[in-house]
């Protein structure tokens, strides 16, 4: 797979993930196989004020290539200095704009996965970033819409070919889905088949590699985007690896081996961190993650969210039971799951998709999905 001069293989993204996938945690993934692993979400807005906690959440590791931003904005000439930024002070290889947002802090603001329903205003935001990104890449990460009734993804893939976008990913739901529910991949297939001349991604429900094998014989699909089914299982991506070299051969660590992940994992947030109190205290959201289906205490797991110290955690990784094997019938949802109700608005936007309404600063919350 090629993104425009880029060469990609195996064809796997990994999606960007608020709170996730910061530097440490893509080293940790990147260790394991390879692709393309996207920082975290930054908002357009903060990178042109050059706050410091985005040149942070930019930051890349050494030998990390292609060195991959994901940009959120509502504002065409905002989203237009930013991309140039990235361009002319080489911050990145790869600008990735983030249209599936379904947060409601998000949408409600006009934002995320509601943007692409006013068609004027995201032709107008691409074509910004397309045109200042010079030779860089850009790409598009999109849901199906915001809910049944008001489908977007296949008037949005004709318009990002239209303005020079290299490829598109589908998040195979809705912003009123949100994470509940099934990924539609026959809307990957359909995406596919409207905008041949470019790679379209599929992403929803893959959590092992045998569902990103299936995803591209059912859709055609060009590749995969992985998100939350490598939560606690950084190991996915080396899976991914030998799938598409055609090997059969899948990770099933024992509990030994899932603890000496954690013990890496874990350094690479203090080392990334800076602390290692801080570090320990961002590992605490990956422990359920890690330990999911094994026969773990709850005193045991709570141990692992108390330990102040490297040494202690190393301590607490001993105390596991090394031998005991990988549990079966564990892969599916992991991470927050469930539909929406309703997704909240801007009054009135759904009168007129051919609005030129540009949302305020609000609608650029720096929380990342899709």
């Amino acid at each position: 797979m090629k993104i425009g001069t880029i060469d990609v293989w195996p064809p796997v993204v990994l999606a960007p993930m608020a709170g996730i996938t910061n530097r440490g945690f893509r080293t940790l993934c990147r260790e394991q196989g390879g692709g393309v692993f996207v920082s975290e979400m930054i908002t357009s807005r903060a990178l042109v004020e050059r706050n410091p906690l985005t040149f942070q959440m930019i930051a890349f590791g050494d030998g990390e290539t292609p060195r991959s931003i994901q940009l959120y904005g509502v504002d065409p000439v905002v989203i237009g200095r930013a991309a140039r930024m990235i361009a002319e002070e080489d911050l990145a290889d790869h600008i990735d704009l983030n249209f599936g947002c379904p947060v409601p802090k998000v949408t409600r603001r006009g934002g995320g996965a509601a943007l692409p329903y006013k068609r004027n205003l995201l032709r107008a935001i691409l074509a910004e970033a397309v045109g200042n990104a010079g030779s860089l890449p850009v790409t598009m990460k999109m849901r199906k819409g915001i809910d049944d009734d008001h489908l977007t993804y296949l008037e949005a893939g004709r318009i990002a070919v239209e303005e020079g976008v290299a490829a598109v990913a589908l998040h195979a739901r809705t912003a009123k889905q949100h994470y509940g529910g099934t990924a539609d991949w026959d809307a990957i297939r359909r995406l596919k088949e409207a905008v041949p001349e470019i790679p379209v991604l599929g992403n929803g429900d893959i959590w092992n590699a045998d569902d990103a094998l299936r995803m591209v014989a059912e859709t055609g699909c060009d590749g995969v985007v992985v998100g939350r089914g490598c939560l606690g299982r950084p190991w996915l991506f080396r899976d991914l690896d030998r799938a598409f070299e055609g090997s059969a051969e899948r990770a099933r660590p024992v509990l030994g081996e899932v603890g000496a992940m954690m013990l890496r994992h874990a350094e690479l947030l203090c080392e990334v961190i800076g602390s290692e109190s801080h570090g320990l205290a961002d590992f605490r959201k990956h422990v359920g993650w890690y330990l999911k289906g094994f026969t773990v205490g709850a005193e045991s797991r709570r141990a692992f969210t108390s330990v102040a110290t490297l040494a202690e955690f190393a301590a607490r990784v001993a105390e596991l039971d090394p031998h005991q094997p990988w549990p079966d019938g564990i892969d599916g949802p992991r991470g927050k799951s469930g539909e929406r109700s309703k997704v909240l608005l801007p009054h009135g936007w759904l009168d007129d998709p051919e609005e030129m309404a540009v949302p305020g600063a609000g609608a650029e919350d720096p929380t990342s999905g899709g």
